[in-house]
């Protein structure tokens, strides 16, 4: 009796893992009106450096920085009447060589924005409440310019003995006398097109000129537009970006960066016009 040959393996068989990298696409439906809303979600995408694949489909490599810019820009959209929705994909075939090599570029950059390993543990969250009668506030883990500039707002100017915790916000579940702020559905968030510190420095500090000016640098920064066009942003972008990229843990990004907004907003303060500033 003759022996069945083995059968070849399939030419479809699933591609080896780690071969193609995940990716987040944005997809969305803007209204008719207002008008600006177009172009203003078209700018918004390009300042993200969003790779475009279609008329409404966008994509920013699978990592912190592309996620938490696509989920504060589908708020917006939202917000105006549209239509957005985020989801992981991989690309297997039917993209061209330019859109490609842009991703190509996309997923350089999101590299060179990798953290250094932990240098030491975070404390534990837990001991810190059972320790202390001070409010804790909680934000998502992985802070960046919103959150730590929201922080030092929140230790300067409303709580001195704030108590900050970092959480995974998809599992996170409120405990009675926390305030959150910028998480989706905290009692400090964005609102409309303001970030997080704009809506915590007019809460709190509305006839403050400086720190309405820190809030314009942030939110330059945070949304990736030109908004106020404030001269200081781009400088202040690349530091921030400096303390993320050297520092994994949470409570070293917020020690390094009130130190930068407290001298921020010292220079600023100095360069306001006033007895012996002309």
């Amino acid at each position: 009796m003759r022996r069945k040959r083995p059968r070849a393996p399939s030419r479809r068989s699933t591609p080896s893992p780690g071969r193609e990298p995940p990716w987040l696409l944005l997809l969305h439906q803007l209204p008719a009106k207002p008008d600006y809303l177009r172009v203003k979600v078209w700018r918004r995408l390009r300042r993200m450096e969003a790779v475009p694949i279609k008329s409404s489909v966008s994509a920013l490599p699978a990592d912190a920085d592309g996620r938490e810019d696509f989920e504060w820009l589908i708020h917006e959209i939202n917000a105006a009447g549209g239509e957005a929705i985020l989801c992981e994909a991989r690309f297997l075939a039917g993209l061209d060589p330019g859109r490609r090599a842009a991703l190509a570029r996309a997923a350089a950059r999101a590299n060179d924005r990798v953290s250094l390993p932990p240098t030491s543990r975070p404390p534990n969250p837990e001991l810190a409440q059972v320790r202390t009668r001070r409010r804790v506030w909680v934000t998502r883990r992985d802070v960046r310019v919103d959150r730590i500039a929201s922080a030092w707002l929140i230790r300067r100017w409303i709580d001195p003995e704030a108590q900050f915790r970092f959480v995974e916000a998809e599992r996170h579940r409120v405990v009675r006398g926390e305030v959150r702020f910028d998480m989706f559905e905290a009692e400090y968030t964005h609102v409309g097109d303001a970030c997080t510190f704009e809506v915590l420095a007019s809460a709190f500090a509305p006839d403050d000129s400086v720190l309405a000016t820190v809030a314009e640098i942030v939110h330059d920064i945070d949304c990736k537009e030109a908004k106020f066009g404030r001269p200081e942003a781009p400088g202040m972008e690349r530091l921030i970006q400096g303390i993320t990229i050297a520092h994994s843990s949470d409570e070293v990004r917020l020690e390094r960066g009130f130190a930068l907004f407290d001298d921020l907003y010292t220079a600023l303060t100095r360069s306001k016009p006033g007895p012996g500033n002309a």
